[in-house]
């Protein structure tokens, strides 16, 4: 579980937010504290609709949750007997909807879906309000990724003009083209960026994303924070590797060592991932072409 939380207000309750599995949960306990606390949310899960809403909620995300413990479940709901906590029905179904975290910012957490439920049988204003500020949050959180990958893509094509300073400062001169074809060489260089950084030369990325193609959109306008965030260091690398005369192929082979080692840093600090997945098997072809 990711130890940051964030937090909302709703009717002057702090309720904290956490992450597991990239989603997003929001704590029961917070939402009732002060009342009956966890009295409230063990009613709440001892009833027979809340067993059927989160039995079917696991049903459709949970390939491994136990059916037969849920339907032995479901049969004793209802009954004066029937008792229901978190960790019960965690243990009982291998469920994920709902989980506990220890601490001093501990409690019962639930998937979002689930807790906008319990906000319900708390009442319905209290579920509205719970909805309302989530998407407010959701939405702050959107205009800081999109400023924040606004920033990383300015960077990225300051930098590129780094890049094609050394290409046409200490490549072009070296080779025996006309003007009329030197974008060729841009082009080219260009893909030893790509193919280190995303696994596939920009014309392959085009005819496998034909339609983003045609909205005028390219991989680097399709790439991650973090896949911006390495590009802007790889075209500074590759213009002193170029400086210093190293081949293409063994510019690419060390640019494509520090984009692994980068990139995994970067994807093991914070959820946000490349937005495009290539096969092995493209990277191995565009890379025995950069070789030849």
């Amino acid at each position: 579980m990711n130890a940051k939380l964030k937090q909302i207000e709703v009717e002057n309750k702090i309720i904290a937010i956490t992450s597991f599995n990239e989603d997003d949960y929001i704590c029961l306990t917070d939402m009732v504290r002060g009342e009956e606390g966890n009295d409230h949310i063990r009613n709440w899960m001892r009833n027979r609709n809340t067993i059927e809403f989160l039995g079917l909620w696991e049903q459709l995300y949970n390939s491994n949750f136990k059916s037969v413990e849920f339907d032995t479940l479901k049969k004793e709901a209802g009954l004066n007997s029937f008792n229901l906590t978190p960790k019960k029905w965690v243990e009982t179904t291998g469920a994920i909807g709902i989980i506990s975290k220890s601490g001093r910012q501990g409690g019962t957490y639930a998937h979002k879906d689930l807790a906008f439920e319990f906000g319900a049988w708390i009442s319905p204003m209290f579920k509205l309000l719970l909805i309302k500020e989530f998407q407010r949050l959701k939405e702050i959180e959107s205009n800081q990724f999109n400023l924040e990958w606004d920033v990383k893509r300015i960077v990225s094509k300051a930098n590129y003009s780094i890049h094609t300073d050394a290409i046409k400062n200490h490549v072009i001169p070296s080779l025996n083209i006309a003007k009329d074809k030197e974008w060729i060489t841009y082009a080219d260089e260009a893909d030893v960026l790509n193919v280190a950084l995303f696994g596939c030369t920009a014309k392959i990325w085009r005819q496998s994303n034909a339609q983003l193609a045609l909205e005028g959109k390219n991989m680097r306008d399709m790439a991650s924070i973090n896949q911006l965030t390495v590009l802007s260091n790889l075209e500074v690398m590759n213009s002193e590797l170029v400086k210093n005369k190293l081949s293409k192929t063994q510019r690419f082979q060390y640019l494509h060592r520090i984009a692994l080692q980068q990139l995994a840093i970067l994807d093991n600090s914070n959820a946000m991932k490349s937005l495009q997945k290539l096969s092995d098997s493209t990277f191995i072809d565009e890379q025995k072409k950069l070789e030849n």
